[in-house]
C-alpha cells in the first residue's frame, strides 16, 4: 500500500490524482481495498479562460482533445482503454 494520506494529496494543491481510503465494514466480505483514486480535471481550478492562453497546433489539439495546453490532463483509463 502505498503511503497516501488522503487529506494530503502531495506537496501541490493542483494534483490532478488524489487518493482517499474507502470505508472498510466489520462484517464486509469483500477483501479490503486500501485506497482509490480519482482525478480532478484541470478546468476545475480556471474560474475563467484568461485572455491569450498558448495553444497547441490544430493538428495536435485534435489527438489530445484540448486546444489549450493548461486544460490538458494526462487521464489514463483504467479498464476498458487501450494501453499504448
Amino acid at each position: 500500500m502505498p503511503n497516501h494520506n488522503p487529506n494530503n494529496n502531495g506537496p501541490g494543491t493542483l494534483q490532478e490524482e488524489r487518493f482517499y481510503v474507502p470505508f472498510r465494514g466489520v462484517c464486509d466480505p469483500c477483501p479490503p481495498i486500501a485506497f482509490k483514486t480519482y482525478v480532478v480535471p484541470p478546468n476545475q481550478y480556471m474560474t475563467f479562460q484568461p485572455p491569450n492562453l498558448p495553444q497547441f497546433s490544430p493538428e495536435q489539439a485534435l489527438c489530445i482533445g484540448t486546444l489549450w495546453p493548461a486544460l490538458y490532463s494526462s487521464y489514463r483509463p483504467k479498464r476498458g482503454g487501450h494501453d499504448t
